[in-house]
């Protein structure tokens, strides 16, 4: 990678494995917002970024040298050679293969561990558009200004102790739904040391996943990408409908199959990469509609 920069803006001059749409839209973090093609806001890390391409570079706009390196490197993973990865999935694997092809330039982000938590508890049974708008009302509510940006302000999301704040009734009129039980027990779990990032750095994914599990609310799928978008757990496969779909459909003669036969499954194909192949293969069966009734069987590569 090759960075410049240019009148207080960051300039990606050379860049693999990175495209801004790919990696925000896929799933995996709820704070931001598209202003057009390639052109994003995201809100991360008590931080606004404008983030857009221009001609072959990617631009940061307004981000201190000090605040990429100690910052959005992390964020955005650029340490991590990713072709090396995408390469080994694709050489053992004619799916991910093929699903690497189509959106190559996903990158699975580090996020805070805590708003991540709370954020996929919020996204049970919830669309994309209403996840955010919750998330964003939360911190608004609780959060700190962060800044204004296109005459919008944008708020940090809350600090533990921040949310901590906050009641069952109110968090309902944040348009958490039923959900607000679960981020008041997720919360006090936080609060008590029960739930820490510190706590778990040692542990083994399976362990962390049960202690993920004692949330009120918290399935197998929350836990997973818990662990896999903020706590580096690489070899967790979070498995919701579209995954469950492709594993099901690729790999399972399209007969249903239960959730731990598939994690079993992906971690004996794929290991400690089992994480980036979900990604690859997350955004393959969204985008065909893959073991729905009007899947693209064709287009798909099946």
């Amino acid at each position: 990678m090759k960075y410049s920069f240019c009148d207080g803006n960051l300039v990606l001059n050379e860049y693999d494995s990175f495209v801004i749409s790919q990696t925000l839209e896929c799933g995996q973090c709820f704070r931001f917002e598209k202003i057009g093609d390639e052109d994003y806001i995201v809100i991360a890390k008590e931080k606004i970024l404008h983030a857009y391409k221009k001609d072959n570079d990617i631009v940061f706009e307004n981000t201190l040298k000090e605040d990429f390196e100690n910052i959005w490197l992390d964020y955005f993973d650029f340490k991590r050679d990713y072709n090396q990865i995408k390469e080994l999935l694709s050489s053992e694997d004619e799916t991910v293969k093929n699903a690497v092809k189509y959106a190559p330039g996903i990158r699975i982000l580090n996020q805070d561990f805590f708003e991540c938590l709370i954020s996929f508890i919020i996204s049970q049974n919830n669309r994309i558009p209403m996840i955010k708008k919750v998330v964003s009302n939360i911190s608004q509510r609780y959060g700190k200004l962060i800044g204004d940006f296109n005459n919008v302000s944008y708020f940090s999301f809350p600090s533990v102790d921040e949310l901590s704040k906050a009641n069952e009734e109110e968090l309902m009129e944040c348009k958490t739904g039923f959900r607000a039980k679960y981020i008041m027990d997720a919360v006090q779990k936080c609060i008590s040391g029960e739930i820490s990032f510190e706590k778990f750095k040692d542990m083994p994914t399976d362990e962390v996943r049960k202690e993920l599990m004692t949330i009120k609310g918290v399935g197998p799928k929350v836990a997973d990408c818990v662990m896999l978008f903020s706590m580096g757990r690489s070899d967790a496969f979070p498995t919701d409908v579209w995954v469950k779909r492709v594993m099901s459909y690729f790999y399972f003669d399209g007969n249903d199959t239960p959730i731990k036969t598939i994690h079993k499954s992906a971690y004996d194909k794929f290991g400690q990469y089992a994480g980036f192949a979900q990604q690859y293969l997350f955004n393959y069966a969204r985008e065909f509609k893959i073991g729905a009734s009007d899947n693209k069987k064709e287009k798909a590569g099946k």
